[in-house]
């Protein structure tokens, strides 16, 4: 029986072998490969980590799969059809093939794998997207022409926006950076999409030993001697929403993150002012030409009675640049991080303020 047992497992080996070998391998680096976000290259794979991150194949086939690995267990990335999301794809640890889709009719099919989590999650390592030997890859479709990039916190990331319970919770399942109003608005404009963004991130003080100011020109977020060249992606327009978590910080002299970044001694009006400047002042360098909007919101930073539209309000006013704008979000008065309605409701407001107010 051993020895029967032995060949059956012998002969399935070989059998998957086979089936694998008679596959087709589209590998990370083919240049008919469409990548949106900030990408690190490694020598064998792409490396996937910020939110919203993305990579697009066009193909004329029936099944498609990707090859991945995971740096954790928290990372989920939507796989979407022809536009379509169709389902979620839950990265671990393992490298192995996805399937992403099958059964598909015979003709040309657009298949994007974008990622839902933010960097702090994870990070998956890409190799390259697996078919069958008769799939044909076709050329890319030409480049959106317009640019938008985000800076924001656990609002632009979409934390926890698909958790209807009390929890909020912080699980990558329930986070999808796919339909935060950052995402939502680069998609209704058919603008290529950049979001740079971490939940708890503040531009003075965070819940975590670092602020926007030190990460916003990193290419991996995780080594601060990773810069992004900020000259292979130029935006048309800047989207900055911060400060939320600045608003809370500030007032909790007890916070280890209060201590390391003020000591004893809360900002004053001055100081955060400044700040902010200083930081929409770094990005103007960056962009000479970019239209950047100023937003804040939809959370309690923006309640009525909040100081902190009025510090961002001071802080453009002193800049005197006319493609520096300024729109806050309406604050949705609703218990923890917004939801999908509340996102789609952030991106309505972004999107109606673009067409009036901004040119491409």
């Amino acid at each position: 029986m051993r020895v029967k047992y032995s060949f059956i497992l012998i002969l399935f080996s070989a059998l998957s072998e086979l089936s694998y070998s008679q596959n087709k391998i589209i590998s990370f680096n083919n240049p008919d490969i469409f990548y949106e976000g900030r990408i690190k290259y490694n020598s064998d794979a792409a490396e996937l980590s910020w939110s919203g991150t993305s990579v697009t194949v066009m193909v004329k086939g029936t099944t498609i799969s990707a090859i991945l690995k995971d740096s954790d267990t928290a990372d989920y990335y939507n796989v979407i059809i022809d536009g379509k999301p169709i389902s979620k794809i839950h990265a671990d640890t393992t490298k192995h093939s996805y399937l992403l889709a099958t059964g598909l009719s015979n003709k040309k099919h657009k298949v994007q794998l974008f990622k839902r989590t933010e960097w702090s999650l994870g990070k998956t390592l890409f190799y390259g997207f697996e078919t069958s030997e008769s799939t044909v890859i076709l050329p890319q479709s030409s480049k959106p022409k317009r640019r938008i990039e985000f800076y924001g916190n656990s609002i632009t990331c979409g934390y926890a926006m698909e958790d209807y319970s009390e929890n909020d919770s912080w699980h990558g399942f329930f986070e999808n950076n796919y339909l935060s109003y950052a995402a939502i608005t680069a998609r209704h404009f058919n603008a290529q999409y950049s979001c740079i963004s971490r939940s708890g991130i503040g531009i003075m003080v965070s819940w975590f030993p670092l602020i926007m100011p030190e990460m916003y020109d990193r290419l991996d977020a995780t080594d601060s001697t990773s810069k992004w060249d900020f000259a292979s992606y130029i935006p048309d327009i800047v989207v900055i929403n911060l400060f939320q978590n600045d608003s809370w910080i500030v007032g909790m002299p007890k916070n280890e993150q209060f201590k390391y970044r003020f000591d004893t001694q809360a900002p004053d009006e001055k100081i955060i002012i400044t700040a902010y400047k200083s930081f929409v002042t770094s990005i103007r360098s960056k962009y000479p030409n970019a239209s950047i909007i100023c937003a804040l919101g939809n959370m309690d930073a923006t309640k009525t009675g909040s100081a902190w539209p009025g510090y961002i309000q001071q802080a453009v006013d002193q800049l005197h640049d006319p493609k520096i704008y300024i729109h806050f979000f309406e604050y949705k008065n609703t218990d923890g991080h917004p939801k999908v309605n509340e996102q789609q409701a952030m991106a309505e407001s972004l999107i109606t303020f673009i067409n009036h107010t901004v040119k491409w």
